[in-house]
């Protein structure tokens, strides 16, 4: 990823609260147009709480939080989220009662270039095979998963934050879910992706932040991973 690409999302000396429990601690990190970055770091370490401080989900934060230049800080979430941000959560979210394709159907749009229909079920055959027949409860869990991303791809998101996206799933579901986000940043999305599983992260990622204590302890190039393997693992505690 080209250094001259612009910074698309930019967090500086971020603090933010669920009730009275101070989580992040002057979070700073940047993500430029066209990257996949990964937040590394145990759980607790505030890695979710950075997305959702980001889209203004938490009960209180201060700092700075721009998206594509536009200051959030004071904004509520579904004005942040018409910036062009689509958040696919940890437990996924979907409709249990509805169809693959009535899920698929509902997202409002946010920004224009949402994918189509035809778009979704050729980057998921295997939502494409069950769009009909299928309820979100009948779905196994990688298929779920699956539907979680292909819904806020429909909407007109171009900054996916993805949680904790691969929890739970076989290796096969895993290694489909890299191939998509391979895709997804060949046509020019950027990736936020808080992730524990490191060998799934660490080849898709152009730059990693660990995140300890709620704000980064390291940054680390794509390229420096081999070499830092030790500084990493000692992080994550594996």
């Amino acid at each position: 990823m080209a250094e001259t690409a612009p910074v698309v999302l930019e967090l500086s000396d971020v603090h933010a609260w669920y009730g009275e429990s101070h989580v992040l601690h002057g979070m700073a990190l940047q993500v430029r147009r066209g990257e996949v970055v990964t937040l590394l770091g145990r759980n607790g370490s505030g890695r979710s709480t950075t997305l959702k401080a980001i889209l203004g989900m938490v009960s209180r934060r201060s700092g700075s939080i721009r998206v594509e230049g536009v200051e959030t800080i004071g904004l509520p979430a579904h004005r942040i989220a018409r910036l062009g941000l689509g958040y696919c959560p940890e437990e996924r979210g979907i409709y249990s009662s509805l169809s693959v394709e009535e899920n698929l159907l509902l997202p409002p749009e946010i920004a224009a270039g949402g994918m189509t229909l035809e778009e979704i079920y050729r980057m998921f055959p295997n939502l494409h095979d069950r769009r009909a027949t299928a309820h979100g409860t009948q779905l196994s869990g990688g298929e779920q998963q699956m539907l979680a991303m292909a819904r806020i791809l429909r909407t007109g998101a171009r900054v996916l934050l993805l949680d904790e996206i691969t929890e739970g799933l076989a290796p096969v579901i895993v290694r489909a879910l890299g191939q998509v986000i391979h895709t997804l940043k060949a046509r020019g999305f950027t990736i936020v992706l808080v992730e524990q599983n490191f060998r799934f992260a660490a080849p898709l990622a152009d730059r990693h932040y660990v995140i300890e204590h709620g704000r980064v302890a390291q940054t680390l190039a794509g390229a420096e991973v081999n070499a830092k393997a030790d500084v990493i693992h000692a992080y994550l505690g594996v």
